[in-house]
């Protein structure tokens, strides 16, 4: 069933679908036909962007796997098959990234081509989470211009922070913001969950997609229950606990331009956005080094915070 966002024939309508599967920890090939069978599905139910969990190719948590380098290497290879297979559509797949460090990773892939990768900013290391033992902090926070639309990506615990990247995406202009998650289960979760991407997606006026996968692994379960949220905060499509499925809803992506047509405060803080974007390209140039090695920093930068 493919819900309606408010949808009407006379709206720019773009079909988001989110693909909660089941990954394995370590099934680099199992979890790629998960995925690449979930792009052919999304394709036939006509999705414009179909989303999979955070760390999707890989499984969650991968923990020390993330120390052998020929794991690594499997992902990325990995990815590129799923790149050649996400023809015709939008994709967003969690998998590590591998620079000068390790990355918790989201690949945005237009048909057929990697367009960009967005490196999680905010990594647990409490209760259950050990990030900091495997990963490198992200610093960027893009915006993909995908025909007339506007998307942003973010990983997980980024979306648990009010002062995270998803503010200095959405007054960058994005419309859609796609949160791929492994968000482990307790009582009651679920619901607090859902009101947390509520507000921040009327916080910042956006569609707010929040994928999460289901399953296992040792101790951690994980519930699902994928939602895709209005720019007023209402949900519009919501995933079933414990069970995979896909999640499709048709989003009307000019309700967001009406809704910020009438919040003030947006004006004021887009103005305040870019005289700070302003201040740190000129600082940045002011300080860039001679050399081959030059790179001018952008996007939001981390900032204190919450939980996930």
């Amino acid at each position: 069933m493919i819900a309606s966002g408010g949808y009407n024939g006379g709206m720019r309508r773009y079909r988001v679908s989110l693909a909660q599967i089941n990954p394995t920890v370590g099934d680099i090939e199992g979890n790629t036909r998960r995925i690449v069978d979930g792009i052919a599905q999304a394709r036939s139910l006509g999705a414009d962007l179909v989303a999979f969990p955070e760390l999707a190719i890989t499984g969650y948590p991968p923990e020390d796997l993330l120390f052998k380098s020929a794991f690594i290497e499997a992902n990325l290879a990995a990815l590129r098959d799923v790149t050649k297979a996400a023809r015709g559509l939008t994709t967003v797949v969690g998998f590590v990234d591998r620079r000068q460090d390790l990355f918790n990773a989201a690949a945005v892939i237009h048909d057929g081509t990697l367009a960009g990768v967005y490196h999680k900013q905010f990594l647990p290391n409490y209760g259950v989470f050990d990030e900091n033992r495997y990963f490198q902090a992200g610093r960027e926070a893009s915006v993909f211009s995908v025909g007339s639309t506007c998307v942003a990506v973010n990983v997980c615990e980024d979306v648990w922070y009010p002062t995270g990247p998803i503010t200095p995406q959405a007054l960058a202009g994005a419309e859609l913001i796609v949160t791929i998650n492994g968000s482990p289960y307790h009582a009651g979760k679920a619901r607090f969950r859902e009101r947390m991407v509520a507000t921040r997606a009327a916080d910042d006026v956006v569609w707010l997609a929040f994928v999460n996968m289901v399953g296992g692994q040792d101790e951690l379960v994980f519930d699902g229950a994928s939602v895709i949220v209005d720019p007023h905060g209402e949900t519009v499509a919501r995933g079933r606990q414990f069970v995979e499925e896909m999640v499709t809803a048709d989003i009307d992506l000019d309700a967001v331009f009406r809704a910020r047509m009438q919040d003030s405060r947006r004006r004021k803080e887009t103005a305040r956005h870019a005289r700070l974007r302003a201040q740190e390209r000129l600082q940045a140039r002011c300080h860039r080094p001679v050399g081959r090695h030059r790179q001018l920093a952008r996007g939001g930068g981390r900032r204190g915070g919450a939980r996930a």
